[in-house]
């Protein structure tokens, strides 16, 4: 069940021999790296390693088969995902980091050949970055259709105006193009196609990254969150992704893909950590035991074994109903996983790091850092709040739509022939006589 590929299986036994031989060694060189260098550097070890990984034909993995036959699908694809995962700084080495690898599929998918040419090509190629600028922190994001930056038709070209924030990759040197959404038919009737997304390079005139972003702490470390002010401007009208009012659309057939990618690499990142405490709590003795005998350390690894490998199958239920009935079929499992892994995440790593104690809560256990991104990813690509309101809206349809008759599952009490009749037949209890 769920099972990748021949290829697929033969790439993830590489990719973990590369992990191993490349990434792992490198991690405390990454961080030290980001924290010296900051948000608007390259870091030198990625870019080290990405020849190393092309070369071993580990690059460009995300790629969906449907849109490029060299591709996997998301069945064959969430397992090397997982892999990749297991180390944050590991995706970009392969090209196949957030939010790039959304960005190259919606260029792949909506873009005319022109801007295939243009951007899809050198982003493929590792060449450039790019960034994704949708939030803004002036209105409540998380219902995309209170997004006010404006896209106004001038002649042969659009001009831009808006703040964004958390534009994930905005401060990377490499970054030469970014994805921006905003409304470019304000007074439709429909709501959902008042929206707009178009390509604006990051050097055009206007374009002003105002600041890194850190998260918990963390700046640049792994995604480079970044506020950026767009002040009236102007790109050619062909920038335009799929056409107006198509924002949402474009949001759907992104969004999807990369849920999946998020849950897969946090699957990842907690089987990595759970490894770490099962390692840590054979290492250390406490009150004459070592923690692994301890049945709180027992209980807190089963719980997280648990949870983990249920994560993963939902996960790949929903990646295999991308697959076979495609992502809009597929919106409550994908909305399921999207609530369930960062979730599930969060909760191990807090686990692990009461068992690590104090020097869980520094940078040498990577403990503090994975934290930060499970906490984030319950916010990211829509909150928590958003996708449970959704799955309970689809499961109240789901049983609004079908006949409780044949499930047994109707709410209602006994009408009042039917507690009759059953009390004729002596099934309910008799009262018993009393003395007054």
């Amino acid at each position: 069940m769920f099972e990748p590929n021949h290829r697929g299986i033969a790439l993830a036994e590489r990719l973990q021999a590369f992990m191993a031989e490349h990434i792992y060694p490198n991690e405390r060189r990454y961080y030290l790296e980001a924290e010296r260098l900051g948000p608007w550097s390259v870091y030198p070890v990625v870019e080290e390693l990405k020849p190393k990984a092309r070369a071993a034909g580990l690059w460009n993995l995300f790629l969906p088969v449907k849109e490029a036959p060299e591709g996997f699908s998301n069945v064959d694809y969430a397992p090397l995902c997982e892999i990749m995962g297991r180390s944050l700084f590991a995706p970009e080495v392969f090209n196949c980091s957030a939010p790039d690898t959304g960005n190259m599929e919606t260029i792949l998918r909506y873009g005319t050949d022109e801007q295939k040419e243009q951007w899809l090509k050198p982003l493929l190629a590792g060449e450039i970055r790019s960034a994704f600028a949708m939030t803004e922190p002036e209105v409540a994001s998380s219902d995309a259709t209170n997004i006010g930056s404006s896209i106004v038709r001038d002649g042969d070209e659009y001009v831009i105006n808006g703040r964004k924030w958390y534009t994930t990759n905005a401060t990377s040197p490499a970054c030469k193009i970014m994805i921006f959404m905003g409304k470019n038919l304000p007074e439709g009737d429909d709501p959902y196609r008042r929206q707009s997304m178009i390509l604006v390079p990051r050097s055009t005139t206007g374009v002003r990254v105002i600041r890194s972003l850190p998260v918990l702490g963390f700046y640049g470390v792994p995604d480079r969150a970044s506020e950026v002010l767009f002040e009236n401007v102007r790109v050619p009208a062909s920038n335009m992704l799929l056409g107006e009012g198509r924002g949402f659309e474009i949001a759907q057939g992104r969004l999807g893909p990369g849920r999946i990618h998020h849950c897969m690499r946090l699957i990842g990142l907690t089987e990595r950590i759970l490894e770490r405490m099962c390692r840590r709590a054979d290492q250390r003795t406490a009150f004459g035991r070592p923690l692994s005998e301890q049945t709180v350390t027992l209980e807190r690894i089963a719980e997280a074994r648990i949870m983990i490998d249920q994560a993963r199958l939902l996960t790949m239920k929903a990646a295999e109903m991308m697959d076979t009935v495609g992502n809009k079929a597929a919106r409550r499992e994908i909305a399921m996983i999207k609530v369930a892994a960062p979730m599930m995440a969060q909760k191990v790593i807090d686990s692990a790091i009461q068992l690590f104690g104090g020097g869980g809560t520094n940078n040498d256990h990577l403990l503090t850092a994975a934290f930060a991104t499970a906490r984030l990813l319950r916010l990211a690509d829509g909150p928590d709040e958003v996708h449970r309101n959704q799955i309970g809206r689809l499961e109240i349809k789901r049983y609004r739509d079908s006949d409780p008759a044949l499930s047994g599952g109707s709410s209602n009490a006994l009408t009042l022939p039917e507690a009759e009749h059953m009390a004729s037949e002596g099934l309910w209890p008799k009262p018993k006589d009393f003395d007054a």
